[in-house]
Parts: structure tokens; C-alpha cells; sequence
């Protein structure tokens, strides 16, 4: 098991440009499967999640050329279903959780996809009742087997229908689009997530040949095609990494430029740090974070506690509660961190109480964080990183504490988090990567 050495209390300073977006990578990689064309698909993060999905669709059949460390080529001509029944594809799936939506795709353009309960974080209950039920919706046989926890949907003549989705699932979404681009008539899906990842999901299947309407809306409306041409694509950076880095910047101190960062897809992102007290300024596309040696968390206008929790997009996404409750620790003020989505994603404080924060989980989902203000500053111990996000906020953690902390189980950030330890190096960070 790998783990990182850090010795923290250092000063960052310089640039650094955020990888491609993780959660689209999964979406748009599970769509070369609907067409036999060549898709090209660029800004692609070199991380263990997407390497993982696409060794899978390498060994479906699906010829895959890499064309330089983050662009590819793909071409879905000759798929192998039998390769779903294998023990490979069964290990596979199991590492990661977007394997799910290689099913919405292959039902479409096969008629039928099998695939063993996928992976993931573990941060509480994720089901997936959304992605089944979208597509009994649109005509398919749905079977579960409980003993081996496998799903199996078949269907070759889906057809388009409208829908009315039990939660803004963002793979729900995904999966129902990618079959109901090939289905026959119009397909309405009501309280679809709209997340920046599904937008570019549904103007890449545009230009494929898809007729997708209502994108940006949880309204989204879907013509029936009878097949899909190639194209090429190139993915967003990512908004996760791009919070990260503001939170990192603020907890250390340090001067730090985050380049390129599609600025109109950061939604209320930006404004989530900048309640923290969290200064920053768009140069062209480039977010500059200013060195702060102290900053103020907001309180509402009647004067009570600034509450952060997170929602269906444009809403604050759950995946950056982690580094923003992590940041809050050393502002001046107090917030109540509200994760409503899963039940587990908080329990990582106890390690930031072993390094000084001052927090209170006040349950599953709920903890009030009374930030020090840079006069305590944390401590650096030895911890386990549970999953991506908790990982990288601990890493955040250990780069602003006093003396040295070790990390182990980073092989869960190296999921989400291209090569971190050698980006934030080149700015001045001491992270040693240790077998």
C-alpha cells in the first residue's frame, strides 16, 4: 500500500492547471459504445478510475489509440458481450462506480447489458433504482440477482416515453440519455441533473447525430435516432480539483494562479469559497488566489451562523463539502456544514480532530466547524485516507499543519487526482510518495 509523507507549514507559489473532469471522463467514455465510428476524445485525466474504464472497453473490443498523455481515439466496431460474463469484467467494475453507465449504451445499440454491482467510494448508501427504473421506462426487462449482485436489462425495442425521476441522479441521468438516444420516438425526463457533466454528455451525443433538447435545464427531451455518426470532444477541466486548489491556497497561505478554468461552468463554486472569506479574481480564465494570511467566514444578513450544504447543481456539489469543511477550520468564524446526500461522508473529522480542529459532528450529516484562525494551527499526525475527496482534504490538511504527517491508502486519491503529489511539488510542496 502506498502512502504520503508531508511536511506541512510550507508557502505554495506559482500555476497550476487543473486536469480534465473525472465525472465527465466516465460519461463520455461509456459513450463511444453507441456508435461503431471513430470518437475522439481529448483532455482525458490520467487517473486510476478512467484508466480502469478504459482497459474495460479495450477488452470488450473496442479499439482504443492513445494519442499523447491525455487524448485518445476510440472505435466501438466489434464488441465482444460475452466479455461481460468474464471474471475480468466482473473485477473491474467492481473498482470503480461509473462502470454503471457502460449499460444505458449497450442496451441501446445491443439490446441487452449485464453488469455486477459496481464500486465506488464508500460513503454511504448509493443505490440504483434511478438507472433501472429510467430504463423499464423506456421498455426494457429488468432483473436483479441478489445472491450474485448482478443486473441484468434487455430490450430491443425501446421506445421513448416521458418520466418523472425519483432524484436528480447525475449517472441516473446519463445512463437513461445514453439509451434514449437510440430509442424509438421522444423521451421526456423531468428532474434530470443538469450538472455541467450531463451538459457536455448531451452536446457531445449532439454531435454525434443525437436530437437533445433542454440542455442546462432539469427539462431534457430526446428524439429517437436510428444511429450515431463519430466526433471529436474534448472534456472540461475539472470544477472538484479547481475547488481544491482554492481551499489549498487559502489553508497554506499561498499565492497560487489556477489556469484555464472554464469559469462559466464553476456555477456557485467560487461563491461557496468566497463565504469562507476567500478572495480571488478572474484574469481571462485564470482564477488568481491571493496569499492570505487571515480570513473571515460571512454570517447571514440577521448576524447568525453561515450554513453550507450541498444540492442538485446549480446548487453546491457534495464532492467539495470535504475540502471546504477542511478550509473553514482555520478561518475566523463559524459554520454549519450540511452533507445531505450521503450518510458516511463526514467521518473523516475525527482525523482532523486529531490534529487540532475544532469541530463538532453533530450527526451523519451535519458538522459545525469553529474555525481557529490561523492562531492554532493543526498538527501533523498519521491517518488513512477513506475516500477521493476526504483523501484530498486530509492532503490539505497536512500541507497547512505543523510538522509531518503521513497518508496512507492514497491509492484513493490517486483515483480522482492526477499525479498530486508531483503538481503541487512543482509548487514548492514536500510531498514524498512512499511504498
Amino acid at each position: 500500500m502506498n502512502r504520503f509523507k508531508i511536511e506541512g507549514g510550507i508557502q505554495l507559489n506559482g500555476s497550476i492547471t487543473p486536469q480534465g473532469a473525472k465525472n465527465e471522463a466516465l460519461q463520455i467514455l461509456c459513450a463511444v459504445l453507441l456508435t461503431p465510428e471513430e470518437v475522439i476524445v481529448n483532455n482525458i485525466p490520467d487517473i486510476k478510475d478512467v484508466n480502469t474504464l478504459i482497459a474495460i472497453l479495450a477488452e470488450m473490443g473496442v479499439e482504443v489509440v492513445r494519442k499523447n498523455a491525455h487524448d485518445y481515439s476510440f472505435k466501438a466496431s466489434h464488441i465482444n458481450l460475452e466479455y461481460l460474463h468474464s471474471q475480468e469484467f466482473v473485477q473491474k467494475t467492481a473498482k470503480i462506480r461509473g462502470s454503471v453507465m457502460l449499460v444505458g449504451p449497450l442496451l441501446a445499440r445491443f439490446g441487452r447489458a449485464y453488469i455486477p454491482k459496481p464500486g465506488g467510494d464508500k460513503i454511504g448508501r448509493r443505490r440504483l433504482d434511478t438507472h433501472f427504473v429510467g430504463l423499464q421506462n423506456l421498455g426494457a426487462n429488468f432483473d436483479y440477482d441478489a445472491v450474485g449482485k448482478y443486473y441484468r436489462v434487455e430490450g430491443n425495442n425501446l421506445k421513448g416515453t416521458y418520466m418523472l425521476l425519483d432524484e436528480a441522479s447525475v449517472t441516473g441521468t446519463a445512463n437513461i440519455i445514453l439509451a434514449a438516444v437510440l430509442a424509438k420516438g421522444t423521451t421526456t425526463i423531468y428532474n434530470a441533473a443538469c450538472e455541467p457533466y450531463i451538459q457536455q454528455l448531451c452536446k457531445m451525443l449532439n454531435s454525434m447525430g443525437a436530437k437533445i433538447s433542454g440542455i442546462a435545464s432539469n427539462l431534457i427531451t430526446i428524439e429517437g435516432v436510428t444511429n450515431l455518426k463519430g466526433c471529436e470532444h474534448t472534456i472540461l477541466p475539472d470544477m472538484i480539483e479547481i475547488g481544491s486548489f482554492i481551499g489549498l491556497a487559502a489553508m497554506t497561505g499561498s499565492e497560487i494562479t489556477i489556469k484555464n478554468v472554464s469559469m462559466p461552468n464553476l456555477g456557485i463554486i467560487p461563491k461557496a469559497f468566497q463565504r469562507l472569506g476567500i478572495k480571488m479574481e478572474l484574469i481571462n480564465d485564470d482564477l488568481f488566489i491571493p496569499a492570505q494570511e487571515h480570513y473571515q467566514i460571512e454570517t447571514f444578513i440577521d448576524g447568525s451562523i453561515m450554513n453550507i450544504d450541498d444540492a442538485p447543481w446549480p446548487g453546491l456539489t457534495p464532492d467539495l463539502l470535504s475540502v471546504i469543511l477542511v478550509t473553514a477550520t482555520q478561518a475566523n468564524g463559524s459554520v454549519l456544514i450540511h452533507q445531505k446526500m450521503f450518510e458516511s461522508r463526514l467521518f473523516f473529522v475525527d482525523k482532523l480532530i486529531d490534529m487540532g480542529a475544532q469541530i463538532i459532528l453533530c450527526d451523519p450529516h451535519r458538522a459545525t466547524v469553529i474555525g481557529l484562525n490561523k492562531m492554532q494551527i493543526l498538527r501533523g499526525i498519521a491517518m488513512t485516507s477513506p475516500d477521493i475527496r476526504a483523501g484530498m482534504a486530509l492532503l490539505i490538511a497536512a500541507l497547512s499543519a505543523k510538522g509531518t504527517s503521513i497518508i496512507d491508502n492514497i491509492d484513493q486519491i490517486d483515483r480522482g487526482y492526477e499525479r498530486i503529489d508531483e503538481r503541487l511539488n512543482a509548487l514548492g510542496a514536500k510531498i514524498v510518495r512512499v511504498n
